[in-house]
């Protein structure tokens, strides 16, 4: 396969086969995620579920990939792809069942909740793909792993509802519905297993030196890294005061204390396992050839903090919003049109990869977030008196910037450190979800204008932050088992 092109229908090259096994197993996960979005009515109506009680259902939808992106980053680095994979589409699948013959908001909740941990697969083929494709190609390739597996949840929008009303024909048909997405998990899961490999042939798969953290270059990066931390835990812990009974009120009191002492105790936990990590480091230094810039690392998590996590946000409420803002429409109609967003990663995620690659990451990844702050800005004016079209023409603009965002971010993450590849994508995945949490609490404040504006406002300050990073350049080396350096081209 030649450096410097990419055929994804090339099927003779194992490292294409690669790529559509992983973001096929991605599609699958976002689907099992997503699965609950484009059937609000059905849902609602058969277990009498009020309005707050639905934006909390989707605001646990996101809360627990937060620190499973973190977790999985972790798995993954140290048992391989191939492994975590089949087992988080298996558990998922599982779950997704359990959702499905819930019988109270409780049981609903929960499961919900539990489920938000499938959205961590994501991190999983990041590391995958990195170890299967070079420099030159990983930003494409990672952007239709990315864009064709966010589909997924596109995908769910256009066919779930259509499957539970005109298949299954039944006020309960939404079941039958999200059960055959966790079915189809399942076996998909042994599928993975059984035909996916971690590496090509004869490649070195690195693994991190300790397991519980990043292994940072410096003290300054240290308190960086626990910094950035922080807002993983800050925001679980506004979640948990949302669902209290001064808002919601899904737990008790005692119970919303009892999470913020849970809270605290994870974040006192995950800085002694970061310490250990890093103990050696802060007493000795590091070799000059193991360095690396930890602000590449929180640069690219606040980007993705501003794309991917308003794309959770947006593809949660657009098809309620399109169903209450044009009243003609069926919720089949609403819910096509809400998959719209995520409709254009199938090209904008790719395109995204394959112009950072091309024309330098750190000023693609500025044009696409300044172009998703102004179409945040052009949504927060859509109302009723819109031309349909001309509403999914807007929502299709401003995704493109979104999703070729997200392509420009994992365009750069394989080329930080790769033996921490699945670490650092947990990171900046986890941040994805903070983003999600933060704006879908926001959304539960205030209306779906406010809401696009708040979006928009805060891609303003992260187009600034992107001007910090460094262009990767040269190599990076990892230690060999026999103890020589092998060189890793970043250009």
């Amino acid at each position: 396969m030649s450096l410097n092109k990419l055929n994804p229908l090339d099927f003779s090259q194992p490292a294409i086969r690669v790529l559509h096994l992983t973001w096929f197993a991605f599609f699958l996960s976002f689907v099992v995620w997503f699965s609950h979005a484009p059937l609000k009515p059905l849902i609602t109506e058969t277990l009498d579920m009020s309005g707050a009680q639905w934006k909390a259902l989707l605001i646990l939808n996101v809360a627990l990939t937060i620190p499973a992106r973190i977790v999985i980053g972790i798995l993954v680095d140290k048992f391989g792809p191939r492994n975590v994979f089949s087992g988080l589409l298996a558990c998922s699948g599982l779950l997704c069942l359990a959702f499905a013959a819930s019988q109270t908001f409780e049981q609903l909740a929960l499961t919900r909740f539990l489920l938000g941990f499938v959205g961590a697969g994501f991190v999983i083929g990041i590391r995958m793909v990195g170890e299967w494709f070079p420099a030159r190609q990983v930003g494409l390739a990672e952007g239709i792993y990315g864009g064709w597996g966010n589909f997924g949840s596109a995908a769910a929008a256009f066919t779930l509802p259509t499957l539970a009303v005109v298949v299954f024909g039944s006020l309960g048909g939404w079941r039958a519905a999200i059960a055959c997405t966790g079915l189809i998990a399942i076996v998909y899961g042994g599928i993975f297993y059984w035909r996916a490999r971690n590496t090509p042939k004869g490649s070195t798969y690195f693994k991190p030196k300790k397991s519980g953290g990043l292994e940072v270059s410096s003290k300054r990066d240290f308190w960086f890294y626990i910094a950035m931390n922080v807002p993983m835990y800050a925001i679980l812990a506004v979640l948990a005061w949302r669902l209290g009974p001064s808002n919601i009120s899904l737990l008790t009191q005692s119970s919303v204390y009892l999470m913020y002492l849970v809270l605290l105790c994870l974040f006192i936990f995950q800085f002694s396992q970061i310490y250990r990590v890093n103990k050696d480091m802060l007493k000795h230094g590091v070799p000059e050839h193991d360095k690396y810039e930890f602000k590449q690392v929180a640069v690219l998590s606040w980007a993705y903090f501003v794309t991917f996590g308003s794309e959770l946000a947006v593809v949660s409420m657009l098809p309620a919003f399109f169903l209450e803002t044009f009243t003609q429409l069926s919720l089949a109609e609403a819910g096509m049109l809400g998959g719209a967003f995520a409709f254009m990663n199938l090209v904008a995620r790719p395109g995204g990869g394959w112009i950072s690659d091309n024309f330098g990451r750190r000023r693609s990844m500025s044009i696409f977030i300044g172009g998703l702050a102004v179409g945040y800005f052009v949504l927060s004016q859509v109302g009723g008196g819109w031309p349909v079209w001309l509403a999914v023409m807007a929502v299709m603009c401003c995704s493109f910037f979104v999703q070729a965002g997200e392509g420009a971010v994992f365009a750069m993450v394989p080329l930080v450190k790769r033996r921490m590849t699945g670490q650092i994508a947990g990171m900046a995945g986890a941040y994805g979800n903070v983003g999600a949490v933060t704006y879908l609490t926001a959304y539960s404040f205030m209306d779906a204008s406010t809401f696009f504006l708040v979006i928009g406002a805060s891609a303003v300050v992260t187009f600034f932050l992107v001007q910090m990073l460094a262009e990767p350049k040269g190599h990076m080396s990892e230690m060999m088992a026999d103890g020589t350096l092998q060189k890793i081209e970043l250009t």
